[in-house]
């Protein structure tokens, strides 16, 4: 079973940065994709941005340009800097890692979620 920790949410002011962690344990043999989602109250959970191995990244419309996502393979983390906040952006975020345990046995494993709320 691969489990993911999540860290690195809270309260910031409009204009501000943060920077979320998620840290994959338990045996992985390979990961396919790496990608932070978030829901907002009242919404549907929504793709923030992604990085598919051997493809490149894919960011939300509403990120682009102020959110950034890393990876150190060596880690099995993935990171999610968020610069230039805005109150729309509160919600709360989930790391997701797809990969696979061994070779054809496949995971798709979810954070427990982090909390952003960005102030006014």
């Amino acid at each position: 079973q691969v489990q993911l920790v999540e860290s690195g949410g809270g309260l910031v002011q409009a204009g501000g940065s943060l920077r979320l962690s998620c840290a994959a344990s338990g045996t992985i043999f390979s990961i396919n994709a790496m990608g932070w989602y978030r829901q907002a109250p009242g919404k549907q959970r929504e793709l923030v941005t992604r990085i598919i191995t051997g493809r490149g990244t894919d960011y939300g419309d509403s990120v682009k340009g102020r959110f950034t996502i890393s990876r150190d393979n060596a880690k099995n983390t993935v990171y999610l800097q968020m610069n230039s906040l805005k109150p729309e952006d509160t919600a709360v975020y989930y790391c997701n890692i797809e990969g696979t345990i061994s070779r054809g046995r496949l995971f798709d494993s979810w954070g427990q979620g982090t909390q952003v709320t960005v102030s006014s």
